[in-house]
C-alpha cells in the first residue's frame, strides 16, 4: 500500500494564502517587498559583520549565524509562495514538497539554540566581563552553533523521512501556503501516531530547553545589573541586550502558539497568520532590529559607506 501510494502521488495542492482572486496581486506585491527587505537585510548583516574588523567578536559571530537561519527558513518559503500568488494552480512536486519542510525545520530548529546561544554569550560579557574572550573562544564559538546544525539536521531528516514514507492516499491537498508538518500530518491516512509524539516532544523540548537557557542568563544577567551603582551604567548595560529580547520575545510567543497547542484546537487559518510571521515578517524583522538599536552596526555602515565613496570618487 505505501509503495502504491508513494508511486501515484507525484504532487501537493497548496491552498495558499487566500482563494480570493482580487487578492492574489496586492499580496503578491506585499510578500515580494517583505521578501526583498529579508535578502537585503539579512544579507547586509552576513556581509557587514564578516568584512569589519571591529564587528569581529562573538556577538557578531552569533549575529552573522542568526541572520544566514533567516535568510535560510524565508527562502525555504518565500519564493514558492511568490510564485503560488501569479500560478494559475498551486502545484508543489512530491519531493520538493519533503525538501521544503527539511531545509524549514533545519533552520527553524537552528534559530532556538542559536538565540539560546546569544544570551548565554551576553552572561558572559556583563557578568564575566574579565574573562569574556577567554571563555568565549573562536572554538567555542563555533561549537555553540555546529551542536544545533548538527542536532537540527538531524531532527529535520527523521520527521521528512517519517512523514513521507508514510501513506497519504492520494490526498495531496495541503491547507496551508507552504508544506509544514501540521497541515501533512492531516493528509495522511495511515497511522500518524508515532509522527505527532515525535513533533509534540521534539517541539517542546526545542522550545523549553532553549527559552530555559535564555531565561536563566537573564536573570542572572539582571541580579549583576542590579548590583551597579550607576544607574547609566544599569542603562546601558542593559540595552546591549536589548535588541536580543525583543527577537526572542517575538519568536517565541508565535511559536509556542502554533505548535504547543492541541492538534485539535488548530484553527488552519489562524496558523497561516501566524506562520506569515514567523517565516517571512520576523526574518526581514530581525536585521532591522539589530541595526537600529546598535550603535556599532550603524557605525560599521557609515564606515563601508565613507569607504565606498571615497573609491568610487
Amino acid at each position: 500500500m505505501n509503495e502504491q501510494n508513494l508511486t501515484m502521488l507525484t504532487e501537493f495542492i497548496l491552498m495558499g494564502l487566500t482563494d480570493r482572486p482580487e487578492l492574489q496581486a496586492p499580496f503578491f506585491g506585499l510578500f515580494l517587498i517583505i521578501y526583498t527587505v529579508s535578502v537585503v537585510g539579512n544579507l547586509g548583516v552576513i556581509i557587514l559583520t564578516k568584512v569589519d574588523s571591529r564587528l569581529q567578536t562573538p556577538m557578531y559571530f552569533f549575529l552573522r549565524h542568526l541572520a544566514f537561519i533567516d535568510l535560510g527558513y524565508s527562502t525555504a518559503v518565500g519564493p514558492k509562495t511568490l510564485v503560488n500568488f501569479v500560478a494559475n494552480q498551486n502545484t508543489i512536486p512530491y519531493n520538493w514538497c519533503a525538501t521544503q519542510l527539511a531545509f524549514f525545520l533545519l533552520f527553524i530548529i537552528s534559530e532556538f539554540f542559536i538565540l539560546s546561544a546569544m544570551a548565554y554569550d551576553r552572561y558572559v560579557a556583563i557578568c564575566n566581563p574579565l574573562l569574556y574572550m577567554i571563555v568565549m573562544s573562536q572554538r567555542v564559538c563555533w561549537v555553540l552553533v555546529a551542536v544545533p546544525y548538527v542536532y537540527s539536521a538531524f531532527l529535520s531528516v527523521i520527521i521528512t523521512k517519517k512523514m513521507f514514507m508514510s501513506s497519504f492516499c492520494g490526498h495531496n491537498v495541503i491547507r496551508h501556503f507552504y508544506c509544514d508538518s501540521l497541515p501533512l500530518l492531516n493528509l495522511l491516512c495511515s497511522s500518524s501516531r508515532d509522527i505527532e509524539l515525535i513533533i509534540l516532544i521534539f517541539s517542546a523540548f526545542n522550545l523549553v530547553s532553549s527559552l530555559v537557557i535564555v531565561l536563566v542568563s537573564y536573570i542572572l544577567i539582571l541580579m549583576a545589573i542590579l548590583r551597579m551603582n550607576s544607574a547609566e551604567g544599569r542603562h546601558k548595560t542593559f540595552s546591549t541586550c536589548g535588541s536580543h529580547l525583543t527577537v526572542v520575545l517575538v519568536l517565541y510567543t508565535t511559536l509556542v502558539f502554533m505548535y504547543l497547542q492541541p492538534q485539535t484546537n488548530h484553527s488552519f487559518d489562524t496558523d497561516k497568520i501566524v506562520s506569515v510571521f514567523y517565516t517571512l515578517i520576523i526574518p526581514m524583522l530581525n536585521p532591522m532590529i539589530y541595526s537600529l538599536r546598535n550603535k556599532e552596526v550603524k557605525g560599521a555602515l557609515h564606515r563601508i559607506w565613507k569607504n565606498w565613496h571615497k573609491l568610487s570618487m
